[in-house]
Formats: structure tokens, sequence, C-alpha cells
């Protein structure tokens, strides 16, 4: 099995293993196999810094105090002998060898110390004979760790060894010695400690690895369940947010969509029933008309076919409908602006109003001038045959509408279709814009001609021009739509 085909909880799992398998490793090499590295370097550097502090204070004539306290502090050995081989100053910690050094430093020590820049610093192990005999034979006692005999002891350390010059200009040769024997027992505490804790943190580090990624999939995997249930039109999954900030997101983001989704499957069963009246009604005109006329040809009247008529150019104006909002909703219709007299389309589309009901109703234009726009004319047309066709269908008590066109202070143009019919409510407005919603529940069927999609297509071509639109209504007082093309366009 691949790691990719794992759960999220099981990646998680192991990842967390791996970054405490990796850092346990890591500390048994730094704290065990480089630890001796690491204390030498360590070791050198302060025997050098050490070796500085005395050249800055040779002519002190409190040295001695200094090198003292620098032997006790630091555990390090120091003889400083002129070239003679006659000990200067010499610390009370033994060194023996050192003594040894100073008092006959060979040709071939003083050469190397000078090709170094008058400084070598050098590991170094003394063999030191035992003060008193042993009667230890190693051969006599039993176990795997016995300790090893013999008259010699081994002395491990670092010794730095340089060539320095008082204000008299006199040359001496300083030797520092340091043991780093202590390295090897740390080492052997420390591996026994480190046992100890990798024990504990590998089986700390199961613990948490399996809470944390249980505390993090187990969300998820609850989001993945509720998903599968949406996608089989399930909306009244919830996703509950708990846990981390970004599962909280995520699950209220799936809750937002799951009400819109709701919402437009809702309004999509609305609009199913809505077209389906829309369809049937005028088939069923037709039909029945066609039947008359097949079964008593006396009855093919102009007034006749005059209504079968209408009905075929109200189900060619459903479809077109239909299609055209399918186009804008999925982007496919682009706009082609010209140069044109948007008064003049107005007044145009006012009057393809005229016996649409029979003169029962009155259209008044109210404007001052002409005015130009740059846009798409057949969309903007269909946008006033629209809103003029919706106050018609809503108007009331007079029957009257009316248009009016204004210049807008920044160079553009607002047009506004006021009714005084019914009005929508409130709680409505913010709705009527959407996809598929209609207020009439009762699928009043237009005066105009109408299918019912005219908003949705409005606001969909007003977007594609960068226009902004609104409406102001009242309930029982009548409403207003209105737009306003921005200045670019005129």
């Amino acid at each position: 099995m691949k790691l990719n085909d794992l759960s999220i909880k099981w990646k998680i799992f192991f990842f967390i293993l791996i970054f405490a398998a990796v850092m346990m490793v890591l500390l048994w090499l730094f704290q065990t196999v480089f630890l001796h590295d690491f204390y030498q370097t360590i070791k050198t550097q302060k025997i050098e810094t050490n070796a500085d502090l005395v050249e800055q204070n040779i002519d002190n004539p409190d040295l001695q105090v200094l090198l003292d306290q620098i032997s006790r502090s630091d555990d390090t050995s120091i003889v400083i002998a002129d070239m003679e081989g006659n000990a200067v100053y010499e610390t009370d910690i033994p060194a023996g060898f050192l003594h040894m050094l100073s008092q006959n430093p060979s040709p071939q020590l003083m050469e190397i110390i000078r090709e170094n820049g008058g400084t070598l610093t050098v590991p170094f192990t003394e063999n030191e004979t035992l003060m008193q005999p042993s009667e230890y034979q190693r051969e006599n006692f039993q176990g795997s760790n016995l300790p090893p005999g013999g008259p010699m002891r081994s002395m491990r350390g670092i010794m730095l060894t340089r060539l320095i010059t008082d204000d008299a200009g006199d040359e001496m040769l300083m030797f520092l010695y340091s043991m780093t024997t202590p390295a090897d027992a740390t080492v052997d505490t420390l591996r026994i400690q480190l046992l100890y804790i990798t024990v504990i943190l590998v089986a700390f580090a199961f613990l948490l690895a399996f809470l944390i990624s249980k505390n993090i999939s187990k969300p998820i995997s609850g989001m993945v369940k509720g998903v599968r249930r949406l996608a089989k039109s399930d909306y009244s999954v919830r996703f509950h947010e708990t846990g981390y900030s970004e599962v909280n997101e995520l699950s209220g983001a799936l809750n937002y969509a799951t009400e819109e989704l709701s919402k437009t499957e809702d309004l999509r069963r609305e609009l199913i029933a809505n077209v389906s009246h829309d369809l049937r009604t005028p088939l069923a005109t037709i039909g029945g008309y066609v039947e008359i006329f097949r079964d008593i040809p006396s009855e093919v009247t102009p007034e006749n076919t005059k209504i079968v008529l209408d009905e075929v150019k109200h189900l060619t104006l459903l479809i077109n409908d239909m299609l055209d909002l399918s186009k804008l909703q999925s982007g496919v219709q682009k706009l082609s602006r010209t140069q044109f007299n948007f008064t003049q389309l107005v007044a145009e589309t006012l009057a393809r109003f005229d016996n649409a009901a029979d003169n029962e109703y009155t259209i008044e234009f109210d404007h001052s001038n002409d005015i130009t726009v740059n846009a798409d004319r057949i969309k903007l047309g269909q946008v006033l045959y629209n809103l003029v066709g919706n106050a018609l269908t809503h108007t009331d008590g007079d029957k009257k509408i009316l248009v009016r066109q204004e210049q807008t202070a920044d160079g553009g143009v607002r047009l506004s279709v006021t009714d005084y019919g019914e009005g929508i409510a409130a709680d409505e407005l913010q709705n009527i814009w959407e996809r598929y919603y209609t207020i009439d529940k009762n699928h009043k069927r237009s005066v105009a001609g109408g299918t019912g999609l005219g908003l949705s297509i409005v606001r969909k071509m007003l977007d594609l021009h960068g226009a902004q639109y609104g409406v102001e209504s009242e309930s029982g007082k009548g409403s207003t739509f209105w737009f306003v093309l921005p200045p670019d366009a005129t």
C-alpha cells in the first residue's frame, strides 16, 4: 500500500512517529557519538581563550594570582618558562610532563610552533606511573567490564604551546594542559539516561500521534459523510463547527453551500411548476382551437386564428427567455457595444406596448433630452421590455406606468420604471433578483405576455454592462425598478 492511499488519520500518525524517531536518532548521535568531539572542541576554545588572557597579562606583577585562578576554575595546568628551560610561572595543579617539555624544548617542537604562527594546540595522552604498586590482576576476576590492569594509567587531554614575548622583548614558552578524560564517564551516564528517555518518548509519541491524528481526522471524516448525503440531495445535513479554525471555516462554508443549494432546489422546483403552467396553458388553448378547426372548418376565422398565433408567440417568447437566461448564467453571451440613442430605444420599446393591453394602461415617459450611450442595444432593449412588462403585470388602480430617464451627476444615465400596484413586501425585496424567484405564488400570467423569467434576465444583462440596479417598493403603493449605466457607457 502506498502512502498516498492512507487516510489522513494514519498519515498524521506515521508522520509524527517518523518525526519522533528522527529526533531520537539525532539526540543519540549528538549526546553520545559526537559528544566527545564537541567536548574536545569546547575545551580547545577555552584553553585558547585562557592563553590569550595570560598573554595579555604577561607583564602584570600579579600574573601568578591569575594563573592560579584559571587553574582552579578550569582544571588546567599552566607552566611559563624562559628559552633556557627555567620555569618562570607555574600552577599548583601537577602535570609532570609539562615541566619536562618546558625544561627541554626540542628544536623540532620550536620549529613546528613557529610554522603554526606561534601557537600549537594538539590532543595529548600521558601514560602516568601509579604512585603505589597495585596488586590488581585482571585475570583473577570474573566479569565483562573489568577495569584494565598494570602499573600505568592514561591521562587524555588537550595541550596548548605558545611562544610569547613580554614588554622587554624576551621570548618565553607558555604551556597549558587540560584533561578531557571525564567525557567518557559523561557519555556512559548519558547513554543510560537516553535509554530510559527513548523508551518513555517512544511510548508518549505513539499516544500523542494517535490522539492528534484522531482529533484532526474525526471532523473531516464527519464532513465527508455529510457531503455524501448532500450529493444525494439531502439538504437537512448540517456540518458541526467544532475543532480547529480551518475545520470550523470549512464547516461554515459547507453549511452556507447547503443552504444555498436548498434554496436553489426549491426555486428550481418552483420554476418547473411555473414553466409547466406557462407551457400547458397555451398548448391547451392551441390544441383546443386546432381540434375545433378540424371538426368545424367554419370556425377558422381571423379572430380565432389570431388567438392561436398569440399563444404560439407566447410559447416562442417563453422558450427564448429560458435560452437567454441559460446563456447568461453560463457566460456564453457577450456584449456587442455600439453608439446609439438610448432615449429613442426607450420610446421604441414603450411603443411595442401600445396595443399589448388594449389601451387599458397609460405609459408616461418623462425625459428632458436625448442621451447617447455605448452599450449593447439589443440587450438593453430586452432589459427595458422586461421591466415595463413586469410593471404592466403588477400595476393596479389607475393602471398607470411612469418611465423616467435622468442624467446622473457623474455623467451616467439613470432609468426607472414605476408602477402603482400592490408593491413588494420588505422581506422579499432582497430575493426578487434571485434565480427562479417569483413573488406571485399563484403565478398570475403577465398582462404583457411575459414569461416570469424577466428579472433574472434583467439582472444578468445589467451585470454584463457593469450597471447598478435596484428596486424601491412599499406594500400597497407600488414599486420602482431602476438601473444606472456608468459614465463610460454614455
